[in-house]
């Protein structure tokens, strides 16, 4: 987009949980924007959108509403295992296109979309590591590339979830690709920013089902713990956790030659620590979107400023392919019980 005023048309797919949050976002919080158009098969979701966001035009099928000239972007915010062909129609439409993460269950249908995305170098397709726009992150991964920390050879990181004794994960679960697909290919981002973009060689994770057995059904695990081994030397470690008794927990530690940084210790949801006859506490934060609020918004600021040609985008379809290589290694050493190749 070339003028400085011009609004980004954007439409929207998938407005369960997050898709809510992001629209939202799109509709009150972001500038440069004007939410025109929703697409989902579930008629409550619909009626959101135009309830409460005052969206006019509403879609419950995909491939009518990809061809609504008047979208200038898409967010799809849809299940993972329709991302890439919705990706690739976004693009074939003219549309620049944000996907949630990750950007597919499989390398095949990732190697799809990077070729499509190959041929229309003018049109914008991002993945939503909103990590990577977390003001924390943003500065520690400054400070390591500065050197700061000497050179970095290691980084462990978890992401762990409140427990939901309703089950949502279980349900989840046959859909998600794994704890490890969902949960840990953040944690895989961020180590591979951090650590400068190295190749990935080998893998190894194990995991095991605290609270909900019904994850066996489909070879998922509660709580897991992956290894990963990095060309240089470079290592990460991984945890991921859908049992956590007090709230959302992430952190990040990466280890340098010359000192470490440490991300989000102790799930604190303010500063206040408070003293008293029931002991020394502080709040802890609900869940990830209160974690990284400021962070989604400062995400979509970034792909709107792609699309309008305002700045450029670093974080990349081959960024997200890579993601998704390595968490794939993960879930198949967690089946397979023993290492495997990246």
């Amino acid at each position: 987009m070339s003028a400085a005023t011009a609004r980004l048309r954007v439409g929207i797919a998938g407005l369960g949980r997050l898709g809510k949050r992001h629209a939202e976002a799109l509709a009150f919080g972001t500038r440069h924007v004007e939410l025109v158009a929703a697409c989902s098969p579930v008629e409550a979701e619909r009626d959101f959108a135009r309830d409460s966001l005052g969206v006019e035009r509403l879609y419950a099928d995909f491939d009518v509403f990809i061809a609504d000239p008047d979208m200038d972007a898409v967010v799809l915010v849809t299940p993972t295992s329709l991302h890439a062909d919705q990706a690739i129609a976004a693009l074939r439409a003219g549309k620049h296109v944000f996907i949630e993460k990750p950007l597919a269950l499989n390398m095949a249908d990732c190697e799809r979309v990077l070729a499509v995305a190959a041929e229309r170098l003018d049109q914008v397709a991002m993945v939503g590591f909103v990590r990577r726009f977390d003001p924390s992150y943003v500065s520690a991964q400054a400070s390591v590339a500065g050197g700061e920390i000497g050179r970095p050879f290691l980084v462990r990181s978890q992401t762990c979830d409140r427990n939901d004794p309703d089950g949502f994960f279980v349900r989840f679960a046959p859909s998600s690709g794994g704890i490890f697909m969902d949960c840990s290919v953040h944690d895989i981002d961020l180590a591979r920013w951090l650590l400068g973009r190295p190749k990935a060689l080998r893998a190894f994770a194990t995991g095991t089902i605290a609270l909900h057995p019904g994850l066996a059904d489909c070879g998922d695990v509660d709580n897991g713990l992956a290894i990963v081994e990095f060309e240089g030397g470079a290592r990460a470690v991984f945890y991921a956790s859908r049992t956590m008794a007090h709230g959302h927990e992430t952190s990040t530690e990466v280890i340098g030659t010359a000192g470490k940084l440490l991300v989000g210790e102790h799930a604190a949801r303010d500063r206040i620590v408070r003293s008293d006859a029931h002991g020394v506490r502080h709040a802890v934060l609900a869940d990830f979107h209160e974690r990284f609020q400021a962070a989604f918004g400062a995400e979509m600021a970034a792909f709107v400023a792609a699309c309008r040609g305002d700045a450029p985008l670093t974080l990349t379809l081959t960024d997200a392919a890579e993601a998704t290589r390595i968490g794939l290694a993960i879930t198949r050493s967690l089946h397979s019980g023993m290492p495997e190749v990246v």
